[in-house]
């Protein structure tokens, strides 16, 4: 069953959110720390995430598959949100320098065909990062968060999965090891869960996250069959 932007926004507001997205922020912005005058796309539920980017970004859109609500961009701002289906986006080729997809690919009825769109829009230059539950991990399997929903992936699965649609994987972490429980003491000891577990047991976290980037000497154009020349045999019985 897939989440809603409703329930992605709910989760987010409870301490437990709150906390996934503080650790997530961070992670993410050591990945790309500045993406001032780029295009920036969000797919999935990404919008609580693009706002690491938004005042610098020259452009920073969220896109999902059903509407965002208020929930999309803090109150006053001006909102950079759409509705599309995930396999046809409404851009032209070549519109994004980064993308973001989380809460997206796990949940996507035609998760190949996101991808193709993903590497459709991105320029050839340009990096798409991908968070998605980690199948050995916790996380993968309560549904009182939005990543225990869907098709979670192992390390080796995301990096095949994108490396079969012309991705080249350059960057790859774990992360979120506490437990998925709303409670205070779990809260207070976020941040000592994710330094124990990225010691100790990192193929235990709750989350695989990879950067990527075009494999453009995968891709080879179609040559169009020689027809030949075409001889017709006047054949006497």
């Amino acid at each position: 069953m897939a989440i809603d932007a409703r329930d992605a926004a709910e989760f987010y507001a409870t301490g437990l959110g709150g906390q996934t997205l503080r650790l997530l922020r961070a992670k993410l912005l050591s990945f790309w720390p500045d993406c001032a005058g780029l295009s920036v796309l969000g797919l999935g539920h990404a919008g609580p995430y693009l706002q690491c980017w938004r005042e610098r970004a020259a452009r920073c859109i969220a896109l999902s598959p059903e509407p965002l609500g208020p929930a999309a961009w803090p109150p006053g701002r001006a909102s950079l949100a759409c509705v599309a289906e995930d396999d046809a986006l409404p851009f032209p080729d070549l519109s994004f320098d980064r993308i973001l997809l989380i809460h997206g690919l796990e949940q996507a009825d035609h998760a190949r065909r996101m991808l193709r769109e993903a590497w459709r829009l991105l320029k050839d230059d340009g990096r798409m990062i991908v968070i998605v539950p980690n199948r050995r991990g916790l996380w993968a399997y309560v549904e009182s968060t939005p990543f225990g929903h869907g098709q979670p992936y192992s390390t080796g699965q995301l990096n095949r999965v994108l490396g079969g649609l012309f991705f080249h994987v350059e960057r790859q972490d774990s992360l979120l090891f506490a437990p998925p429980l709303n409670w205070r003491l779990n809260l207070r000891a976020f941040d000592a869960w994710e330094q124990i577990g990225t010691a100790m047991a990192p193929q235990l976290a709750g989350l695989t996250m990879a950067e990527a980037g075009k494999d453009l000497h995968a891709v080879m154009p179609l040559r169009r069959p020689s027809q030949g020349r075409r001889v017709l045999v006047d054949v006497e019985g």
